[in-house]
C-alpha cells in the first residue's frame, strides 16, 4: 500500500475494517474481566513505560506473565521507575522518541500509548512535543499496531472535558475546551489522538481502547511537578505554606494508581472500543483535600491562597457507569487509604534529597 507523509501513514483502502484488516483473535487477550491471558505468551509494548502510570502498568504485565517492551524518552518519565525491571529476561526498554517512530521487532499483540506529558508544568514547558506525541505519536501507533495485528490501546484522558457545563461527566459529554488557552496543548493534543484511534478504527479496522484517566495519585509520581496532591504532600511534610490557587471550593475527584491500572487491563481485554472513564467518583474539594493531608501529616503547614490559573476546571468528576457496565469495574482504594499511601512515598522521597 502507497505511503503518504513523513510520518510514513499507510493509504488503508475504503471500508477495509470490514475485510477484518490488522485483526487479531480477540481469544488472545483473556477473558474481559481479567488481564491478558498468560497462557498465550503475549507481548506488550508501553510507550511512555518509564512514566508514572506507564511503570506501574509495566509491573502489572509482568507479574501476570507477559512480556513488556517500554518505549520512553525520558523528557518527562523517569529511569528509576523500571530499574528494579533491569536484567529481567521478559523486559526490554528502549529509549527512543515515539513521535519518531516505534523501534520496536518482532511479534507485539497489544500498544498501549501512554507517552506524553501529563502535569501543567510539563506540558507549559514541553508545548510542542505534547502536540507531537499526541498527532504524530499516535499516527505511529496506530499505524504500527496495524501492521503487527495488535490491539491499540490510547491513554486520554478527562482534560478533553476541560471546564465541564456537564456534572458527573460522561462519555457522552463533548467538553467546554479553550483551543488556545495555556492548557489547550494537552486537551487538543489528546482529543486528536482519540480522534486518530477513531478513524484507524472504522477505517482500517484497527482494534483499538480508549481511556479517559481522570486524576490518579500514587508512588512514583514526582513530588515538583505541580499536581496537588504530591505537592500539598510535600508542603505540609517540609511545614511550608500550602499553596491552594483559587479559593479551595473547586473539586476533583482521585483514583489511586493500582485502582487505575485494574480498570485498563479490564479495559484492553474487553471488546468495547468507545472511550471509557476511568476514576473515582468520590468528590472532594481541594480545601478538604489540604485539610486531610495536614491531618495525616499532623502538620501545622497554613494555607495561602493565590489566583486561580486560566482555564482551570471547577468541577472534575468522573461518570463511571459505562465502566461498571462493560468492566465490572470500581475503585477499592479508599482516600483516606490512599493519602495515607502518597504521604508515606513522599516523605520517602523527601528523604533521599
Amino acid at each position: 500500500m502507497a505511503s503518504n507523509g513523513e510520518v510514513g501513514l499507510t493509504r488503508w483502502p475504503r471500508h477495509a475494517a470490514h475485510r477484518n484488516v490488522g485483526r487479531r483473535d480477540p481469544s488472545v487477550f483473556g477473558p474481559s474481566c481479567g488481564c491478558l491471558g498468560s497462557e498465550r505468551n503475549v507481548r506488550v509494548v508501553i510507550t511512555g513505560g518509564s512514566g508514572f502510570i506507564g511503570s506501574h502498568l509495566a509491573d502489572r504485565f509482568l507479574a501476570d506473565g507477559h512480556q513488556v517492551v517500554c518505549l520512553d524518552n525520558y523528557i518527562t518519565g523517569h529511569p528509576g521507575n523500571t530499574a528494579h525491571l533491569t536484567g529481567r529476561a521478559d523486559f526490554e526498554l528502549i529509549e527512543c522518541d515515539v513521535s519518531d517512530g516505534i523501534p520496536v521487532q518482532g511479534k507485539v499483540d497489544a500498544v498501549l500509548h501512554f507517552a506524553s506529558p501529563a502535569s501543567p508544568f510539563d506540558y507549559h514547558r514541553y508545548p510542542l512535543e505534547t502536540l507531537r506525541v499526541g498527532s504524530e505519536a499516535t499516527m505511529h501507533c496506530a499505524e504500527f499496531a496495524l501492521k503487527a495485528g495488535a490491539r491499540l490501546l490510547l491513554a486520554s484522558t478527562s482534560e478533553i472535558y476541560r471546564d465541564p457545563l456537564e456534572h458527573p461527566q460522561r462519555e457522552t459529554y463533548y467538553g467546554n475546551v479553550n483551543s488556545v488557552g495555556p492548557r489547550s496543548v494537552y486537551d487538543e493534543a489528546k482529543r486528536f489522538a482519540e480522534s486518530t484511534v477513531m478513524a484507524y478504527h472504522r477505517q482500517a479496522g484497527l482494534e483499538s481502547r480508549i481511556v479517559r484517566i481522570f486524576n490518579t495519585y500514587g508512588p512514583r509520581m514526582k513530588v515538583d511537578d505541580g499536581r496537588v496532591l504530591p505537592t500539598f504532600c510535600a508542603q505540609a511534610l517540609r511545614g511550608e505554606p500550602i499553596t491552594v490557587f483559587g479559593d479551595g471550593s473547586q473539586t476533583r475527584s482521585f483514583c489511586y494508581v493500582s485502582d487505575l491500572v485494574e480498570g485498563i487491563c479490564r479495559l484492553l481485554a474487553s471488546d468495547y472500543s468507545g472511550p471509557v472513564n476511568l476514576g473515582n467518583p468520590n468528590e472532594i474539594t481541594i480545601r478538604q483535600l489540604v485539610d486531610e493531608i495536614l491531618a495525616v501529616c499532623n502538620s501545622t503547614s497554613d494555607v495561602t491562597y493565590q489566583d486561580l490559573p486560566e482555564d482551570d476546571p471547577k468541577l472534575r468528576r468522573p461518570d463511571i457507569s459505562l465502566a461498571r457496565k462493560v468492566l465490572g469495574w470500581e475503585p477499592t482504594v479508599d482516600r483516606s487509604e490512599g493519602v495515607a499511601r502518597m504521604v508515606d512515598y513522599v516523605r520517602t522521597e523527601l528523604a533521599r534529597v
